[in-house]
């Protein structure tokens, strides 16, 4: 299977979509560390966590299989098993001393745990 560009925020919807906070985060991440050059945020789901599933973020190269989005200039790889526990997923990011970071909202989680990094099918 071939990579897939999506180019439009509204086609991408079915995958991934990143706030204008959480692009401008990643892309400071980005260009904070020169090992980071020319890569794109990796968005998964692994088994673990305290509701059977979490996520997981890292910079990566793009792979045959990724679905590919870009919002704000920040490009956005998931694979194809990730994509389907995660698709609609929002991707924010506050600033707060309390609660601050990265924030998924998830419209295929049956229920999550309270630190929001794992959740349930």
């Amino acid at each position: 299977m071939s990579a897939e560009t999506i180019s439009s925020p509204a086609a991408a919807e079915s995958v991934v979509v990143l706030t204008e906070p959480a692009a401008r985060q990643i892309a400071s991440m980005l260009e904070s560390d020169a090992a980071n050059a020319g890569k794109s945020l990796r968005v998964f789901v692994e088994g673990g966590g305290c509701s059977g599933m979490q996520y997981g973020m890292v910079f990566d190269e793009r792979r045959a299989d990724d679905l590919v989005v870009e919002f704000h200039g920040v490009g956005v790889v998931v694979d194809p098993f990730s994509a389907n526990y995660i698709a609609g997923s929002v991707i924010d990011y506050s600033d707060a001393l309390t609660g601050g970071g990265f924030k998924i909202k998830n419209p295929k989680a049956a229920s999550t745990c309270g630190c929001g990094k794992s959740f349930e099918a």
